[in-house]
């Protein structure tokens, strides 16, 4: 049954993904950025609405992808809703989805004191395998390579938790090791909810782990994040498959190839970032001159294509007629700036640090636009 509601609503993201989806980021063509967010709960676990309600959210929110992750462990409303099979939520979502542009993947989240922690596994068969004959929870090894035999794609959850770090700070414990050199961990949260780490960040780099940011959501999304205000949307982490086919985003994940939205912050390996900047960011020369003058200033107009704003800073060898280095681009905007070239020139290289884009704990994404001047 799982499989059909798979193909099912996957199907009919391919129908109605040009149509209907809201186009965050411009991508390359053949490129997919596959909008998602894989940690939500539902009163299947600890949440507050009904599994229907997190994919209508979505859809209000243009949403590709969500997986209902429920709490194996923790089930705070199972006196009132008592139910034997971890796969009602997911049933429940997957069957309402229907022809609308979404896709609903089964999901969990193996929920233990740290050390270790909290796990989502993606694209799971079933979570009533996470239970021994007794139908008590797997330990944490048992629930992760059960997951990993299921073909999940395994992320650790709010490695930043002040819950569970008291100084906010995420690090690993020997248990951590363990499971990412058995090659048992796949993915980390840098973003989750309202916090965003600069150590998980670095933990990811350093063990090749996929970069992660999730809502996770337990009440309304609209009660959280406020959609009225761009810059406080929920945090969407952007798969950046080959096509829309659940292997394809699939194996993206598992390839470390995303980036992660968070308020105004782009977060993510360098070489995605720049595939992001290169689309998103558009340099046209409109030529010599400068209030109908013929001088030797070069006019160029900056282009933001995507809907979050582009912070630049100018570190190359000119100087702007009008502006400092700093200039601020916000959504779906463009801005002409005029710049001192000292002499006509046929190209033009113009290097910037995008201090919004983040790629790495205290660095930003640097690039180069070259500009054709005719």
């Amino acid at each position: 049954m799982k499989y059909l509601i798979l193909i099912f609503t996957f199907f009919f993201v391919n129908i109605n993904f040009s149509q209907e989806k809201k186009i965050f980021f411009e991508s390359p063509k053949n490129i997919y950025y596959i909008s998602s967010d894989l940690h939500i709960h539902s009163v299947f676990s600890d949440g507050a609405v009904w599994p229907t309600i997190r994919v209508d959210e979505a859809l209000r929110d243009s949403i590709d992808l969500i997986s209902l992750t429920e709490h194996l462990e923790y089930q705070s409303h199972l006196s009132d809703i008592p139910h034997n099979n971890r796969n009602r939520s997911f049933q429940i979502a997957g069957g309402y989805v229907q022809n609308r542009p979404i896709a609903v993947v089964h999901g969990t989240e193996i929920t233990k004191p740290m050390p270790p922690g909290h796990f989502n596994a993606i694209f799971i068969d079933d979570a009533n395998k996470f239970f021994d004959k007794k139908k008590e929870p797997l330990s944490f090894i048992d629930g992760i390579k059960e997951a990993n035999n299921q073909g999940a794609f395994v992320f650790w959850n709010h490695p930043m938790w002040e819950a569970n770090r008291s100084d906010g700070i995420a690090k690993l414990d020997p248990i951590h090791k363990e499971v990412i050199d058995k090659k048992l961990l796949h993915g980390i949260e840098v973003v989750n909810f309202d916090t965003f780490s600069e150590e998980a960040m670095q933990i990811a780099l350093e063990n090749e782990l996929t970069m992660m940011g999730t809502s996770d959501v337990h009440i309304l999304i609209a009660w959280d994040f406020n959609i009225e205000k761009e810059s406080y949307h929920r945090p969407i982490t952007f798969i950046m498959s080959k096509n829309q086919t659940i292997k394809s985003i699939r194996d993206a994940l598992f390839n470390g190839d995303t980036f992660i939205w968070y308020r105004d912050l782009i977060i993510g390996k360098s070489n995605n970032l720049k595939q992001v900047i290169e689309n998103n960011l558009e340099i046209v020369s409109k030529g010599y001159g400068y209030r109908d003058r013929k001088v030797d200033i070069l006019q160029v107009e900056l282009i933001n294509k995507s809907v979050a704003p582009i912070s630049l800073n100018y570190i190359g060898q000119y100087t702007f007629h009008n502006d400092y280095k700093f200039i601020e681009l916000k959504p779906r905007s463009s801005k002409t700036i005029y710049i001192k070239t000292k002499k006509v020139k046929e190209k033009v290289n113009l290097e910037f640090e995008i201090l919004n884009y983040v790629v790495a704990p205290k660095t930003n994404l640097k690039t180069i636009k070259t500009i054709t001047i005719e």
